[in-house]
């Protein structure tokens, strides 16, 4: 039977060119912003004290959110790969919640929570937090951790069983299996969970915006900022601060795609 190059040809050619035009898009908004700014509009906002608190703010409340998204990712990412219980289908579903909600209902819905008893208890007794920099990381946190969980499943799923059997088969409890054989197996994915965790945090704004707040030098970070200098029709900062945002993103992908994915059957 002879080989059929044409159509072939013209199929994968139709193919790339409906494809192709997100490519060129994405590459068309970033092109974009490059020429509409200039180095010296970079220069002049970061001189700002305000953009240098968003970025300060960003950097420290992404890397604690960070923290928290692994602190409860990589357990319930185990529970769910590794173990049948029941109501598992019901968490699950309740775990997809936070991505698939609009973020300035996740914002909204903080707020309330903290309107009721408990949560007024809690910032009564406890520290504040609504229009706080704690409602920042929770803000951040409400959604970041639900992919740090999607992450860890997935992880923990392309791990063999069988290593964490032979090794209580030698004496170990289900614990040090984790401990020993599990987790250290699992190291790339959960630098994917962190990193996109993190970048996840980094561009969080409806959830920020409804229970944060975007007051100067108290709950800005680089997202709200390129709203608020936005807002003052002051656009050469706003894109300038979206710049510093697109390289972050760049340098985290590049992370997750040569250190975290490859290997864990992510990719």
């Amino acid at each position: 039977m002879k080989p059929r190059l044409p159509a072939d040809w013209v199929f994968y050619l139709c193919l790339s060119i409906l494809g192709g035009s997100y490519v060129v898009l994405i590459v068309a908004m970033i092109a974009a912003d490059l020429f509409f700014t200039t180095p010296d509009h970079l220069l002049d906002a970061l001189n700002k004290p305000q953009i240098r608190y968003a970025i300060k703010l960003s950097l420290i409340s992404c890397t604690i959110t960070t923290i928290l998204s692994l602190w409860v990712g990589v357990p319930m990412g185990y529970l769910l790969a590794r173990t049948n219980f029941w109501g598992k289908t019901s968490i699950d579903t309740v775990l997809d919640i936070p991505i698939v909600l609009p973020p300035l209902v996740i914002g909204l819905s903080l707020l309330i929570l903290f309107q009721t008893w408990p949560g007024q208890f809690f910032e009564k007794n406890i520290f504040g937090v609504t229009f706080q920099i704690p409602s920042v990381i929770l803000a951040q946190f409400s959604v970041s951790a639900a992919f740090a969980v999607r992450t860890m499943r997935v992880t923990f799923e392309q791990i063999s069983p069988r290593t964490e059997q032979v090794a209580m088969t030698l004496g170990c409890t289900r614990a040090q299996a984790f401990w020993r054989v599990a987790l250290p197996a699992a190291r790339r994915g959960l630098l994917t969970a962190a990193t996109l965790s993190w970048a996840r945090a980094l561009g969080e704004f409806g959830p920020i915006l409804i229970f944060s707040g975007a007051t100067h030098m108290r709950t800005e970070v680089l997202s709200t900022t390129v709203w608020l200098e936005f807002s003052i029709g002051n656009l050469e900062a706003g894109i300038a601060v979206s710049l510093l945002m697109i390289a972050a993103a760049v340098v985290v992908l590049i992370l997750t795609r040569t250190l975290g994915l490859r290997g864990t059957g992510l990719v």
